[in-house]
């Protein structure tokens, strides 16, 4: 162990207070990002308390609303792997 905290792959959709703190991660090349990637990427907004990556996307689940708005802010059409991220 690295001695990282490892998040969750559950991101919770079923909780309507935590819902807007779920950030949905389009065209992504999952063939090639994986889900470190995807923490490394958007940790730098707040933490991240899931992450589940699925064939052609994710979703992020962070501690706040606000964390995950400015993520999305932050990185609406980032180049990754080749292709732009939708969200």
């Amino acid at each position: 162990m690295t001695g990282k905290t490892q998040t969750s792959n559950v991101t919770n959709k079923n909780d309507p207070k935590s819902i807007n703190s779920r950030v949905f991660i389009g065209n992504l090349n999952t063939a090639i990002v994986k889900k470190v990637d995807i923490e490394a990427i958007f940790s730098k907004y707040g933490k991240i308390v899931g992450c589940s990556v699925h064939k052609g996307y994710a979703f992020v689940q962070y501690m706040s609303e606000r964390h995950a708005r400015a993520a999305v802010a932050g990185e609406n059409a980032r180049i990754i792997a080749g292709q732009p991220l939708g969200k």
